[in-house]
């Protein structure tokens, strides 16, 4: 598997609509391995594919409850409310207070193009709705009701 590097808070590709993934292949592995592993050495609990330079509907998330891929997700379901810190591997050093569905239901495919529809309370919500707003585009700072400063290491 190979690290990718992550794309920054002023790249343009971070605000672009991201196109269907149509072609569950290798390559398409390829691609969800490695934004796994980048992910992961980031510390991150999620990766949407545009954040490594990929116009596609792809994103990996793990709250450490084990790896989760959604491919062309779509939320149909949401309820409740929670607010809660947000970072962002593209937003290095930045978090805020950002309000989110308590519970969600998406619908996704997996890597192989099979349908399958997952629920995500808490945590796991937030971080689905965080991913897929990166799939059309947007980013949390445009949610952010309060910035939050982060300690520095001394």
């Amino acid at each position: 598997m190979a690290i990718r590097q992550l794309r920054k808070h002023d790249d343009e590709i971070l605000r672009k609509r991201c196109k269907e993934v149509k072609k569950f292949d290798e390559k398409l592995g390829i691609l969800l391995d490695d934004m796994y592993d980048t992910m992961t050495k980031a510390e991150g609990v999620g990766l949407a594919a545009p954040q490594v330079g990929i116009i596609k509907r792809a994103v990996v998330i793990d709250i450490g409850e084990g790896r989760i891929e959604l491919i062309n997700p779509e939320i149909i379901e949401s309820s409740g409310s929670q607010n809660g810190s947000e970072g962002c591997l593209s937003f290095p050093g930045i978090f805020g207070e950002v309000e989110r569905p308590m519970n969600v239901k998406v619908k996704a495919q997996d890597r192989h193009g099979n349908e399958f529809e997952l629920e995500g309370t808490e945590l796991l919500a937030r971080a689905i709705c965080h991913e897929c707003d990166h799939l059309d585009g947007h980013v949390f700072t445009e949610k952010v009701t309060k910035y939050i400063e982060q300690q520095q290491d001394r």
